[in-house]
């Protein structure tokens, strides 16, 4: 028993020193005709997210529920149209971070965007699935 309650606290330690380690956000670029995005982990967004800078983008159709703090849902294969275009910053420099069920329809918003000269595209990678598989919740399922 003694030795249990000894394992038992060794774990809690490591545990909770995990998760007070910062998580560096760095992201993995990805090039689309010259221009790139970057591509942010769950945990890697989850940091940004404490410190949120950006607009969020929910691209995914149809509805399948927000990462808590998102700004704007836009349908991934009409992020281009002027109509949704002008709810994005004017400022082609500022951050966008989008996201979708899977990492695939955002991704595909991405290109769109870095292709109109958009310059700080960020994608979740993996989605709504990798952001709960981090453990993490999504809302208004």
């Amino acid at each position: 028993m003694k030795r249990f309650l000894i394992l038992l606290l060794a774990l809690s330690l490591t545990l909770a020193a995990c998760q007070n380690k910062p998580v560096e956000v760095t992201g993995q670029q990805v090039s689309v005709e010259g221009r790139t995005y970057t591509n942010v982990s769950a945990d890697e967004l989850n940091t940004l997210l404490k410190n949120k800078d950006f607009v969020f983008v929910n691209v995914h159709i149809p509805f399948a529920g927000n990462i808590e703090n998102t700004d704007l849902s836009i349908p991934y294969d009409q992020i281009a149209e002027p109509s949704y275009l002008s709810q994005l910053p004017a400022d082609k420099n500022a951050r966008i971070v989008l996201y979708c069920r899977s990492g695939s329809m955002s991704a595909i918003s991405a290109d769109a965007l870095v292709k109109l000269g958009y310059t700080n595209i960020w994608n979740l990678e993996g989605g709504m699935v990798g952001w709960e598989r981090a453990g993490f919740e999504i809302q208004d399922k």
